[in-house]
């Protein structure tokens, strides 16, 4: 088969989708709208109405669902939901590949790719990097991990969610990624709110804060990466082990945080979140790298080792 016999074969592929939140939901509108047969099932089956009302084919059993397609989209709550709700439809899936985009740990994504193989499947881990709205935009992607033949072999289809990112075979890859990405996406929100609160002490009402924080957010790559090396990467530094504190160090960081505690104290706001950061930068100080870069603390967060 040529290459491009292979393109339009994907192209007019049928894709079986499992869960239809939000996410389950937009996924499948951008395979339909792309032409491709998509079976869908939910527990809660009156979920499926838009998308079957857009095209969509409402499987009666999970097992019908997988049976339907060659390429099988898990979006559910966790992985554990997987388990429950192919627990019926095992004897199905040889031959077909499961592409898991739920959340839940790199070490469950590693024992779900084993259990799909255990029963004949191929397993891609997936992590979907962008909200509901923006599925199938050019703003979003996918990072997926598994046997990258696996990948290119359904991209076309795979590409209608977002552009397709690569990391490797390690089946818990792509899930360390998804959770490291929504680890500064949640430490962000509650920072903004932590912030916004602060400022709402002082009269300033919401609507008028956070166009003055998020400015501030998305200014942060930028400096970060004016701060960098001739690369322009600020991880090129840690990798090699180098921490100049030519422009910021430790204990000036370790300062201001010291002052948003103490702030943060003062007004009678919940203190979890300054004092994490506060932790971070004490600790770095007593391991004795006060004029080291700020990048120091990653030591303290990384642990023993």
């Amino acid at each position: 088969m040529n290459e491009r016999q292979n393109d339009t074969n994907q192209q007019n592929s049928a894709v079986t989708v499992i869960g239809l939140g939000p996410m389950g939901q937009a996924m499948t509108r951008s395979l339909l709208n792309a032409g491709h047969p998509v079976t869908v099932w939910n527990r809660t089956a009156a979920r499926a109405a838009g998308v079957v009302a857009a095209g969509a084919t409402l499987a009666a059993t999970p097992r019908e669902a997988v049976e339907a397609s060659g390429l099988v989209l898990l979006s559910l709550t966790d992985y554990r939901a997987m388990y429950d709700i192919l627990d019926d439809a095992t004897a199905s899936l040889a031959g077909r590949t499961l592409v898991n985009l739920s959340s839940d740990t790199p070490e469950r994504s590693r024992e779900a790719a084993a259990w799909a193989a255990g029963h004949g499947a191929d397993f891609l881990t997936g992590g979907v990097m962008v909200p509901a709205p923006m599925v199938g935009t050019e703003a979003s992607y996918v990072y997926y991990s598994g046997r990258e033949q696996v990948m290119e072999e359904h991209r076309s289809a795979l590409a209608l969610l977002g552009a397709p990112k690569y990391l490797g075979t390690d089946p818990g890859l792509a899930q360390m990624m998804y959770q490291a990405q929504l680890a500064v996406f949640l430490t962000t929100l509650s920072a903004l709110m932590h912030a916004t609160a602060m400022l709402g002490t002082a009269g300033m009402k919401a609507g008028e804060a956070l166009p003055e924080l998020l400015a501030s957010a998305d200014s942060i790559g930028a400096i970060l990466r004016a701060g960098a090396g001739a690369d322009g990467n600020p991880g090129t530094a840690i990798d090699a082990g180098e921490h100049p504190g030519d422009l910021s160090t430790v204990t000036m960081m370790g300062a201001t945080t010291d002052h948003i505690v103490e702030t943060s104290t003062s007004i009678g706001l919940d203190l979890a979140l300054p004092l994490a950061v506060q932790s971070h930068y004490r600790r770095a100080i007593e391991n004795g790298h006060g004029t080291e870069n700020w990048t120091r603390i990653i030591d303290s967060i990384r642990g023993p080792r």
